[in-house]
Formats: C-alpha cells, sequence, structure tokens
C-alpha cells in the first residue's frame, strides 16, 4: 500500500512539474496575443488556462483586459468580478472595474451603509482570504510569545510589555480570523450574476404573466436571492428584487 502511494505522489508530482512550462508557454502566447492587439484569442488563451490550470486572480484579470478591449463589456465585468472575490485587495483591479461599469447602460446606486459597516468591509477588502490566515497565525504565535513574557519574567515591565501587546494581537487574530471566514464565505456563495442579455425585463414573479417591473442591461451586476425553475430572485445593489431568466445571468 506505501508504494502504491509513493507511485502516486511521484505520477502526480511529475504531472505537476510537466504542466507548469506548459501553462507558462500559454501565458506567454496570450501576452504576445494581447500585445499584438489580437485581443479574441487573447481572450480565447487566457480562457483555456483557466479551463486547464483552474482559478487564478491574475488570469482572470488579465481576460477582464482583453474582453474590455474587445468591447465584451459584460465578459469584461464578469472576470474583473471573479479575479476580486479571490484578491480584494487589488487596487488595479477594482480601478479597472470602475471602469468597465462606466460603459454600462444601468447606474445602480448602492443602499447606503452604515459607516462602521462600510469601515468593516473595506478593512476586510485589504487582504485575501489566504493572506487573512496568514496574519492570523502570525499573530497567534506572537500571542503566544506574549503570554510567555507576560508569565514568566519578574520584572513588573515585561510583564505589562507582554500583557498589552498580547491583548493587541488577541484582537487581530480575531480580526484576522473573521475576516478570512467572511471572505472564504463570499467565495463559496456563490450567489453574485452579471446580466449578459442586451436588455432584460425583470417580472414580479417567475413567469412571463408576471408584472413588469423594471428593464435591465447587460453588464448590471445583481445577487440571486433563489431559483424556481429556469426563473431567479434577483436583488440590485439599490435594494430592489424581481425575477429574471437563468439564461440571462452568468454567475461570477
Amino acid at each position: 500500500m506505501n508504494s502504491i502511494k509513493r507511485l502516486f505522489l511521484m505520477l502526480s508530482l511529475l504531472a505537476l512539474t510537466c504542466s507548469l512550462p506548459a501553462q507558462e508557454t500559454i501565458l506567454k502566447e496570450a501576452e504576445t496575443a494581447y500585445t499584438n492587439e489580437d485581443y479574441a484569442r487573447a481572450a480565447e488563451l487566457y480562457e483555456d488556462i483557466l479551463k486547464t490550470y483552474g482559478a487564478s486572480p491574475t488570469v482572470y484579470y488579465n481576460l477582464g483586459n482583453a474582453y474590455y478591449k474587445s468591447g465584451k463589456i459584460a465578459s469584461a465585468i464578469l472576470n474583473y468580478e471573479r479575479a476580486l472575490l479571490i484578491n480584494p485587495g487589488d487596487r488595479d483591479l477594482r480601478h479597472n472595474l470602475a471602469i468597465a461599469k462606466l460603459r454600462t447602460t444601468d447606474r445602480i446606486e448602492p443602499v447606503g451603509e452604515f459607516f462602521l459597516a462600510e469601515w468593516f468591509r473595506s478593512g476586510q477588502n485589504m487582504c485575501s482570504v489566504d493572506k487573512w490566515a496568514a496574519i492570523g497565525l502570525a499573530c497567534f504565535v506572537l500571542f503566544v510569545g506574549c503570554l510567555a513574557l507576560y508569565f514568566f519574567p519578574k520584572r513588573m515591565a515585561l510583564k505589562k510589555t507582554g500583557f498589552y501587546t498580547g491583548m493587541i494581537l488577541l484582537v487581530l487574530v480575531i480580526a484576522a480570523n473573521v475576516f478570512a471566514r467572511n471572505q472564504k464565505h463570499a467565495l463559496q456563495s456563490g450567489n453574485g450574476a452579471i446580466v449578459f442579455a442586451p436588455t432584460v425585463t425583470v417580472k414580479s414573479s417567475p413567469d412571463n404573466s408576471g408584472i413588469d417591473l423594471f428593464v435591465l442591461h447587460e453588464g448590471t451586476k445583481v445577487f440571486i436571492k433563489s431559483a424556481v425553475g429556469e426563473w431567479n430572485e434577483i436583488e440590485l445593489e439599490d435594494g430592489n428584487v424581481g425575477w429574471i431568466r437563468q439564461k440571462d445571468l452568468e454567475k461570477i
């Protein structure tokens, strides 16, 4: 059994080693196509990389740029949003997403947040889930060191330093874990979506006989609340809700 496990591990490492040069080759080919303004080819190559090697914020970002240059704004926004889920602290990514949204028809004003909630969300988006997890772990190790500094030295000054520094680190450990948990939930929930139909009428109920509530256009972001058959109940950032067909949406 151990021999089989070792063989499986060796084959896995060999496959990984062989795949890295291939991925680098495709990435360089995509970058060359983008530089030569062959944006359709670049987008095709980036899509292939994602299908073959899995999600990557950098590839999503580059794919979004290629779609933006091709004039496919909805696809650009979709891939910027996917990259943002993985790497929410990327300022260039947020800037490009904001620029792309300026080319959409709908202007949705988000519901105002309580300032503390806004600060909390801004702080949370400074790092990715992996970075917050690493920060939490590092702060916990330092916290344990501060406990030792508090309990073992006889000098009062060292005890005070260990105590107060430890309390600060404990708060950072809790905050980092909360931020990491929230971002992991956002990654796994997958309730965001982008409208891909040029124009779609949002209904009051999940059928064609429902009352027409409002019209959305390509590139608008929505949040899926529930599903009934081929219909999704969606909510906009301004709080408006309604029903739209699944085929008119692409999940982030």
